[in-house]
């Protein structure tokens, strides 16, 4: 592409709502679609003048809005929390009075990391904390389809994005926790059951996952930058060299959510290694990591190289 030569925008005139985009795989996903062209209203609960108890300071759904209007689209903060059906509903009714349509919903809202209780048996964790993790990973993203869904099935072609941890073929073992293994496979299911409403009506519905997310939040617990962070190769948890960038994921959503034919993958769940082999997309580093796909080979026996999973 030359310096005279238009940024090809293949999302323009069509709006996305990303809801959980403070941060993460959802602000990429956000800003992944914006450089498409797309107008995207960006939510989450963590904002210039509030930072929710999950939340971060410097991590704002305002910044996240600025990122997607400097990629090329027009990205709108609308602070929104998703448990609350009425600020939903308000937030759905702004989508309809400006534009009349929704196109894209990709369901990011998660924040349950402070609530792991890893390798810890069911009736030896808090009940409200293990609630907590439902309603976050679970509740929130059926309150939003919920509302949102009869504006996206106004026109045909529109497209929900449940993201999760894992998909069908990679979680069929335990998720070392009860409640965060049914605040995972949830999404997935619930890819599955809306796309079997949703084809009805010319719409889809897929469940999408990043492998090792190497999140801001993850970078910062082990004292790593996006920079540096094959430094922790070989010292870092196992897997760690197969680490992506959230834009990896986000990459591939994107260009799902161009493809004129994604109605293929309806009610799918497909990780961002899959996506990255079916759209030619790669890596911040011109990689294309496969972390899932090196975890079902070692689940399988095999003894699988590295190196040829990046």
């Amino acid at each position: 592409m030359t310096a005279s030569t238009p940024k090809q925008q293949p999302l323009a005139g069509r709006i996305a709502l990303v809801a959980g985009a403070t941060r993460g795989a959802g602000r990429a996903l956000a800003v992944a679609l914006g450089g498409a062209g797309a107008t995207v209203y960006v939510t989450g609960r963590t904002t210039r003048d509030r930072v929710s108890e999950l939340g971060r300071p410097g991590e704002t759904i305002e910044q996240t809005a600025e990122l997607v209007t400097a990629a090329g689209g027009e990205g709108i903060a609308v602070p929104t929390d998703h448990l609350e059906a009425e600020q939903v509903r308000r937030l759905v009714a702004r989508i309809d009075r400006d534009h009349g349509r929704l196109d894209v919903l990709v369901n990011d809202v998660w924040g349950g990391n402070p609530l792991l209780d890893f390798d810890t048996r069911m009736w030896d964790v808090d009940l409200e904390r293990g609630l907590r993790m439902i309603d976050l990973g679970v509740r929130t993203h059926i309150i939003t389809s919920s509302i949102a869904l009869p504006l996206l099935v106004r026109r045909p072609g529109g497209l929900v994005v449940e993201v999760t941890d894992g998909t069908a073929r990679t979680n069929r073992g335990f998720r070392e926790n009860f409640y965060y293994d049914l605040a995972k496979n949830g999404p997935i299911r619930m890819a599955f059951i809306l796309g079997e409403e949703l084809k009805r009506v010319g719409a889809a519905a897929v469940a999408v996952t990043p492998g090792f997310l190497r999140s801001e939040e993850m970078l910062d617990h082990f004292g790593l930058t996006e920079d540096t962070w094959r430094d922790g190769i070989g010292t870092l948890p196992e897997h760690w060299a197969l680490s992506e960038s959230p834009a990896y994921l986000a990459r591939g959503v994107a260009a799902l959510v161009a493809d004129p034919e994604r109605a293929r993958f309806n009610g799918q769940s497909l990780d961002s290694g899959q996506l990255a082999r079916e759209y030619g997309v790669t890596d911040t580093d011109g990689s294309r990591p496969d972390v899932w796909g090196f975890i079902l080979a070692e689940q399988a026996g095999e003894t699988p190289d590295v190196t040829g999973y990046r």
